[in-house]
């Protein structure tokens, strides 16, 4: 089936690009056909699901929507024509978790009056737990990631009268997967290999909510790829909280570098991404795979959160701003040009203007091609909650302000120097009105254009860039 996205880009001169399929805009690359998938089932069951945060959750939404079709649920495109609406939850900031609970208000009436169930899943499912039911009780379902697999029995009880159920469990023994997963994205397909995180640092919620390190066996995982791969997905982006901690519990023993060497090896496999890297665990050996094997995306998406070796120590992140230099160096002394972007945080407790600065030479020194900037965001159960010496709201926005301008200037310089080159682009959105075609090289970097030829959705176009702006290039397709 043929469908064509129309998605939203902001003109270069605006500010920043965006290249991304709705939610309510998708194709099931499930056995079941997309017409079937979204066809009214027989006992009437809707439902929606909206997504906040990162890849990860993306992918959770992708795997509860598989149980819930799985059960004889359909998908609609709005959450009012829904039976059953659900929302997937980030806690990482506090700004989502009050977006969250501002969407829960607006079903106060509507779930009692309508009937409609109301659930949140997630991050903040797992961090507030039954303090939601509390602040907001006509919600019938919180549920944690760790505990979809238990949805079916949850649903089970909902459906049999349950007014309230809860699944809260951490299951430390495997990942979270479940049975079926519907496939929302038609052009790339995530699939996680790693769940929770083992470090400890001073401002993250991710232990208490998605608990310790547990990987996927690789004969699973490679087992996933040759599926989706005969499926026709041709780009496959590997999933954790720190995805490079990656250790094979079955006999096999692989570590990271060697899964990606063995699903990069996957016939019809083109493309594959990984996200997200902890500089502790990012080696010599990563960069020389990307460096040796095409299908492995020159792009490496490595959290730095600050330039202060002071302030890293006291984020608890375990490398100093040396190291994670070295570490940059290894990238840029490889024969393929590769990508880098990070995460940054200012405004945490103790951060001085010399530590600020600190994180303003590093954006010089590094070089990165996008960085993802937030104030810092005060979290339950978390050391930094407690910290001294807290930063000002606004002293964090003038920060955030100046870094993001710096961090635009060097985007500006990277991307211009690039007019006149030629890059691959997997072709994964149309803006009619303009008539361009939007896709991503194997970089990463957002390449919109425009081509003579229809029907590119899911191809791979040669194009030549012609002009850039500081979030995404612009360009010509092959003919």
């Amino acid at each position: 089936m043929n469908k064509t996205f129309d998605i939203g880009i902001e003109a270069l001169s605006g500010g920043k690009q965006i290249a991304t399929l709705p939610q309510g805009d998708c194709i099931s690359r499930e056995n079941t056909p997309f017409d079937a998938a979204f066809a009214p089932s027989k006992d009437g069951k809707s439902f929606y699901i909206e997504t906040f945060g990162c890849q990860m959750n993306v992918h959770d939404s992708e795997k509860v929507s598989g149980v819930l079709l799985a059960r004889g649920y359909r998908a609609v495109n709005s959450p009012a024509q829904a039976a059953l609406v659900l929302y997937n939850t980030c806690s990482i900031r506090e700004k989502a978790a009050h977006k969250v609970f501002s969407r829960l208000g607006e079903w106060r009436t509507a779930a009692r009056d309508q009937g409609k169930v109301i659930g949140v899943l997630g991050c903040l499912a797992q961090q507030e737990g039954e303090e939601i039911f509390e602040r907001a009780p006509w919600v019938s379902l919180v549920c944690g990631s760790a505990s979809y697999r238990r949805l079916p029995e949850l649903m089970a009880e909902l459906e049999s009268g349950g007014r309230r159920v809860m699944g809260l469990d951490l299951d430390t023994e495997e990942t979270f997967e479940t049975e079926v997963t519907r496939r929302d994205n038609p052009i790339r397909a995530y699939l996680t290999i790693i769940e929770g995180c083992n470090y400890s640092c001073a401002y993250c919620v991710v232990p208490h909510t998605r608990g310790p390190e547990r990987s996927r066996p690789s004969k699973s995982i490679l087992a996933e790829v040759r599926r989706l791969a005969d499926e026709g997905y041709t780009e496959i982006q590997l999933l954790g909280q720190t995805v490079n901690s990656y250790r094979d519990p079955s006999p096999r023993g692989w570590n990271f570098v060697e899964l990606l060497r063995a699903v990069a090896e996957v016939e019809g496999i083109r493309r594959v991404r990984f996200t997200t890297s902890h500089p502790n665990d990012f080696t010599r050996e990563i960069v020389a795979a990307v460096d040796a094997t095409p299908q492995l995306c020159d792009h490496f998406h490595l959290p730095v959160q600050s330039g202060s070796t002071r302030l890293l120590r006291a984020m608890r992140r375990t490398y100093s701003r040396e190291e994670y230099l070295e570490k940059i160096s290894w990238i840029r002394a490889a024969r393929r040009p590769i990508s880098v972007t990070s995460d940054i945080i200012v405004g945490f407790p103790g951060e001085t203007e010399a530590d600020f600065e600190d994180t303003l030479t590093l954006l010089d020194a590094v070089g990165y091609d996008s960085v993802f900037s937030f104030k810092y965001s005060p979290r339950p159960n978390t050391p930094a909650r407690e910290m001294p010496d807290a930063i000002p709201e606004e002293e964090k926005g003038r920060r955030l302000a100046v870094l993001q301008g710096r961090q635009r200037q060097i985007q500006t310089a990277r991307n211009e120097k690039l007019i006149g080159e030629c890059f691959e682009v997997l072709v994964d959105g149309r803006h009619a009105e303009r008539g361009q075609w939007a896709g991503r090289s194997t970089s990463n970097r957002v390449v919109n254009f425009t081509s003579p030829r229809e029907n590119l959705l899911g191809q791979y176009i040669q194009v030549q860039i012609t002009r850039s702006g500081p979030n995404s290039l612009v360009g010509e397709g092959s003919t």
